[in-house]
């Protein structure tokens, strides 16, 4: 198993470029920048759904899962992704690879245990204003990176065979930084504010899972997550400075309060296990108040968050000895999210496709390679905005083993 876990983190260290930020969007822009994590890739590949008591995969999402697992299970992926940002006068196009999620979980008879790490949301936006062939004009260009990271522990419990409980606490630290460049055309020097803001705060997640069998084959899955409302801290510092000053204004350090609201996730499908499942999940999130002193602006404001997402996966035949490809999972999922934001008096929505594939390691093994692709749209370009046209390329290994096993031989 030590083994598994070194090779699979330097395959995906060689997949994914941790100097690059985690997004190209103008709209990380706003709050804590874009949410990152929706869910290891298995999940991601149904748009999210993620219903069944998984005994093989983690499910981060829901800590009740937990309790499920039959061998210890690692699991990491990292993304590239690209995406052509366009508005109705031109249009660009933008690359990054990132890493998303890193997680172990832990069976302990009715327990299981499960801790990790996750990049949460990212900043990485450059918005240029260009006036410069105007007399007098202001030009201007803004720049922001960093983002918001979360350790996290988590326990489960089996109350009985087909129902689990659990809740993680989780831990947000990050810093996000911000340059705002002002020229004026015929004036010989530009002004630079850059403003840091390092973020820290804890928060809580409880969720539950049921399944019964309808019919000899058919089985009901549910889920029900609920993430509790929680403040990120937010230490702020602010330089100002002139081209050719060497002596730079430095503001007052303050600290300011970011709320990020509650949600409920909730999750129901059918199927066979270890065969197939259709299934959908919906989201709501309260209102956020996330803007701090730096990205706060009249036409920007934060509504309920949303998610409708249906999906669900096929395998020919688990067992099968003679047929590599029957026992490949196949995934597919369809999804819609209004993201929470409201820029020029539009809801900022996304719009996506997702397909994926577990591919086995080697014959008797419960490890696998997982692959999957989305695709979709988020943004418009109604109302002088930027539409986002994005695919992502995922990868993520899911390595499976027996700790704590006492031998029955020397």
């Amino acid at each position: 198993m030590i083994k598994k876990i070194i090779v699979s983190a330097c395959l995906l260290i060689s997949f994914v470029s941790f100097a690059q930020q985690g997004t190209a969007s103008p709209y990380s822009f706003f709050g804590i920048g874009d949410v990152r994590f929706k869910g290891t890739l298995e999940n991601r590949s149904m748009a999210g759904v993620s219903v069944e008591q998984d005994s093989i995969h983690l499910n981060i999402e829901n800590p009740s899962s937990y309790a499920s697992l039959g061998q210890t299970t690692f699991t990491v992926g990292g993304t590239f992704a690209s995406s052509v940002l366009k508005t109705t006068e031109k249009s660009e196009k933008a690359q990054r690879s990132t890493f998303d999620y890193l997680a172990v979980g832990i069976p302990m008879g009715k327990f299981g245990a499960a801790f990790g790490l996750i990049p949460v949301s990212s900043v990485g936006y450059k918005i240029q204003n260009d006036n410069t062939g105007t007399e007098g004009a202001t030009s201007t260009q803004l720049q922001g990176k960093g983002g918001v990271n979360r350790v996290f522990f988590g326990l489960g419990y089996k109350i009985k065979k087909n129902w689990t409980i659990g809740a993680d606490a989780q831990y947000n630290f990050g810093k996000i930084t911000t340059t705002s460049v002002e020229l004026v055309t015929g004036v010989q020097n530009a002004t630079a504010e850059t403003n840091a803001s390092e973020l820290s705060g804890v928060g809580f997640n409880i969720g539950t899972m049921y399944q019964t069998k309808i019919d000899k084959k058919l089985t009901l899955f549910t889920s029900l997550n609920y993430t509790f409302a929680s403040n990120l801290t937010a230490n702020n510092t602010r330089v100002i400075s002139v081209d050719g000053d060497a002596d730079p204004y430095e503001g007052a350090p303050h600290e300011d309060k970011l709320k990020i609201p509650n949600k409920v996730t909730f999750g129901a499908g059918i199927g066979q296990p270890r065969k197939w499942l259709v299934g959908t999940t919906f989201a709501f999130q309260g209102n956020g108040q996330l803007a701090n002193y730096y990205n706060a602006a009249d036409n920007i404001s934060y509504e309920k968050y949303q998610k409708y997402a249906v999906g669900g996966y096929y395998i020919p035949n688990y067992a099968s000895f003679t047929s590599y490809l029957s026992r490949i999972t196949y995934r597919a999922g369809l999804k819609y999210e209004k993201l929470g934001l409201i820029v020029n008096n539009e809801s900022i929505n996304d719009v996506g496709m997702s397909l994926g594939a577990g591919i086995p390691l080697g014959n008797g093994s419960f490890s696998n390679v997982n692959v999957g692709i989305e695709f979709g749209k988020r943004g418009t370009t109604s109302a002088a905005l930027v539409q986002e046209n994005y695919f992502n390329f995922s990868l993520s290994f899911s390595f499976n083993d027996r700790w704590f096993v006492k031998s029955k031989f020397n």
